[in-house]
């Protein structure tokens, strides 16, 4: 079979021609052939293969750069490069599904006054507790709880300690500040903005500071509803009816490997870098959030802590201490017991809240 046409190459390949000109000019797809009086492009009847390949791809919404990339690789590469896009889509896919079903519960809730009127008020119960554990010489961590305020900022670097400290005090204000219950989402995203900040004010004070930065991981309480702002690999757990969830996802170089296929989460547990931040507030960092609302009912329990808790104490000790005390403060007092009870070698902060009837 000889040269084919850009149409005949178009309709066999299932790529438009206009399509096949695109690709040309960003070297992803070059014809085998121009003809050098009419301009004509024509293409090996071999070419079919990587054509299909482009069109499979774009018909999955993967970006033309990365399309070009997975062209350059062999079968098993270019297998993990598109198990790891699918990944990511899928993982997009269910933040903005969680959303829909935020928004859809939202706008019928405020659509039917009478499920304002009638529903119990809930307020908390809080306590909060950080140890330096039994290797590190100071605290890089800062942990705070108050009756609107849930936050936990695990500081690294040489002003590590600062850091935590200016997020956390950032949001503070958010604790005695009046917050519209349909306004909780950009009031916490504005007071996140204002600690972005105070972290680079202080990642950037003296020569010496580069690379400090923290995490910072904080809910913000009014009503029923808790908007949830987190970077980093602290987290928040979510103890409901006896079952113990973990409601953010860590922005680590390893759960990224996770997500992806690469590496199992057995595997995670003893990476050599498993510590390694992708998302944080500092310079240089990538300081994106994940932001959402959350419905809480009477009865939940909510951790937030930083991985010197999570890093060395098992999910299930974790459920076990928080279904089996009734105070907040004495749930923190033995998670952080558990964390230095297991070598303690990090930092290790705790907050612990409890959602309870207000009594009227």
């Amino acid at each position: 079979m000889g040269l084919l046409t850009i149409g005949a190459f178009a309709k066999a390949s299932r790529l438009s021609p206009k399509a096949l000109r695109l690709y040309d000019e960003l070297g992803l797809l070059t014809p085998a052939r121009v003809d050098p009086v009419t301009g004509y492009r024509l293409y090996a009847p071999e070419q079919l293969d990587q054509a299909r390949l482009v069109a499979w791809l774009r018909r999955l919404g993967m970006p033309l750069a990365r399309i070009q990339h997975v062209c350059t690789l062999e079968a098993g590469p270019a297998a993990q490069e598109i198990r790891a896009f699918w990944a990511q889509v899928e993982a997009d896919v269910a933040a903005r599904r969680g959303l829909a079903a935020f928004l859809i519960d939202h706008l019928s809730w405020k659509d039917d006054p009478a499920m304002s009127s009638t529903a119990q008020p809930l307020g908390i119960r809080y306590a909060a507790l950080s140890d330096a554990g039994l290797v590190r010489e100071s605290n890089q961590d800062t942990a705070y709880a108050g009756s609107r305020l849930l936050a936990v900022a695990d500081g690294y670097g040489e002003q590590g300690a600062p850091a935590s400290a200016a997020a956390v005090d950032a949001l503070k204000r958010l604790d005695t500040d009046g917050i519209p219950a349909g306004n909780l989402l950009n009031v916490l995203e504005d007071a996140f903005e204002e600690a972005k900040q105070a972290v680079h004010d202080v990642s950037g004070a003296g020569s010496s500071a580069g690379g400090a930065g923290t995490t910072l991981t904080a809910m913000l309480w009014t009503g029923s509803r808790l908007a949830l702002v987190h970077i980093g690999d602290s987290r928040v757990c979510l103890l409901r009816e006896g079952e113990l969830f973990q409601i953010t996802h860590d922005h680590t170089m390893v759960q990224s490997m996770v997500d992806e296929g690469r590496i199992s989460p057995e595997e995670a547990a003893s990476h050599p870098q498993r510590s390694l931040l992708i998302r944080a507030l500092g310079e240089g960092a990538d300081a994106t959030p994940d932001m959402r609302l959350h419905d809480a009912r009477r009865g939940d329990r909510y951790l937030l802590c930083s991985d010197g808790l999570s890093a060395v104490v098992a999910a299930g000790e974790i459920r076990r201490v928080l279904s089996g005390t009734d105070e907040p403060e004495q749930a923190v007092r033995e998670l952080i017991a558990l964390a230095n009870g297991s070598g303690g070698p990090d930092n290790v902060s705790c907050v612990v809240a409890d959602v309870v009837e207000l009594q009227l």
